[in-house]
């Protein structure tokens, strides 16, 4: 009888990258927790042809400096407007949002920092609570597998591309929170989990994409409620941000996280959605200067 392949007798459960799915990787070595999450991360967040490759570089240094410190500005400029002064309640807007320098209005929007700045600034507890959960359980998994400037720049993008819809679409309405830089992550994961779904552990697949449809239906309840029902100190807030920020996601979020362990420049897509972006920026600009009907 011919010698036998004692991999093939392997005892243990063996996963979809041909890892043990087990603690004592390698010589019976306990893996940390920190090689425990990086192997996570990767079942959630990478078709499987790509997984070894980034467990193989996956390390928690720098970790994800990004999302962590635009999630700490964002709190942070919520809870002077909350506290230091003091609105009648936190759930509800007042005057010293509305005359906030970083607050996007229409009638001021030859102040340019503010088609960015307005993410800063939040219409009250369920909105940013739900900005920042959302930001976090997405945004850190998604920076530690592509880092910082990816994230960063969809991220950025969605937020200008929300300002800059709400301004075109609903030229007469305010705007804030980072529902756009948020919907623009969104979009992204969410691209690559139905395009990828298949490469993925389908039950993960199921509930991502599940989670994701209740999270925007909620977050889209509220933004409803604000624009159409709510008329605080006589503005109207947009809720216009939302799609741009997902459209951004879904374009230029889709080409950077389906591009791990790839060149960008070499992708004719990334070259695709750069100059659409482009395009549709100018196109912002020149109607915001000679077309819009806000004063």
């Amino acid at each position: 009888m011919g010698d036998i392949d004692l991999e093939q007798q392997e005892p243990f459960p063996v996963d979809r990258d041909g890892r043990r799915d087990r603690d004592e990787p390698d010589g019976g070595r306990k893996m940390g927790c920190c090689e425990k999450f990086q192997q996570s991360v990767s079942r959630w967040m990478l078709p499987e042809d790509v997984r070894s490759k980034y467990l193989e570089r996956a390390n928690c240094c720098p970790p994800p400096i990004f999302i962590i410190l635009i999630s700490i500005a964002e709190l942070a400029v919520f809870i002077y407007y909350a506290v230091w002064r003091p609105q009648k309640q936190w759930v509800t807007l007042d005057q010293g949002i509305w005359n906030s320098p970083l607050t996007y209005k229409p009638e001021r929007r030859q102040e340019a920092w503010r088609f960015f700045s307005y993410m800063f600034v939040h219409a009250g507890v369920e909105h940013i609570v739900g900005n920042l959960l959302m930001q976090l359980l997405l945004g850190i998994p998604l920076e530690l597998v592509h880092k910082g400037f990816e994230v960063g720049m969809v991220y950025m993008a969605g937020v200008l591309a929300g300002s800059l819809c709400s301004s075109i679409f609903d030229p007469l309405s305010a705007l804030v929170g980072a529902s756009g830089g948020v919907y623009a992550l969104i979009g992204g994961y969410f691209m690559n989990a139905v395009v990828n779904f298949r490469e993925m552990i389908p039950l993960l697949g199921v509930f991502r994409i599940l989670a994701i449809v209740i999270f925007v239906g909620t977050d889209f309840g509220f933004a409803f409620y604000r624009r159409f029902a709510s008329d605080e100190a006589g503005y109207n807030v947009s809720f216009v941000a939302h799609f741009g920020g997902v459209v951004a996601g879904m374009t230029v979020g889709y080409v950077f996280f389906s591009a791990y362990n790839k060149k960008l420049l070499k992708d004719p897509r990334f070259w695709l959605c750069i100059v659409g972006y482009i395009v549709f920026v100018l196109f912002a600009v020149l109607f915001n200067i000679f077309l819009s009907p806000a004063p």
